[in-house]
């Protein structure tokens, strides 16, 4: 079983930063890749962004140029780095890994419970 676990979630003004963190744990052979994805109230959850183990990132185009996506994808880490919020990225954020539990299994997608990201004045 993988478990992801993550934190850094809070209330912050518009403008300002937070930085999340995730850690994947458990029966884990190998990460093909982790990302962050979020869901607002209402809408549908929605890519944020991924990171791959050579090292590739994707973004949504609403946050290029402002969030930055890093970690180890081989160490089972990554983080996001929010940089001038705006209230629309008022969300739950969740991280998720496209891993494998083992040898013999093949590839699966595994969730965090998710953290609450609210930006506000």
């Amino acid at each position: 079983q993988v478990q992801l676990v993550e934190s850094g979630g809070g209330l912050v003004q518009p403008g300002g930063s937070l930085r999340l963190s995730c850690a994947a744990s458990g029966s884990i052979f190998r990460v093909n890749d982790m990302g962050w994805y979020r869901q607002a109230p209402g809408k549908q959850r929605e890519l944020v962004a991924l990171i791959t183990s050579g090292g590739s990132t994707n973004y949504a185009d609403s946050v290029k140029g402002r969030f930055t996506i890093s970690g180890d994808v081989a160490k089972n880490t990554v983080f996001l780095q929010m940089n001038s919020l705006k209230p629309e990225d008022t969300a739950v954020y969740y991280c998720n890994a496209h891993a494998q539990p083992s040898a013999r299994s093949g590839y699966d997608l595994y969730w965090g419970q998710g953290t609450q990201v609210t930006v506000s004045s």
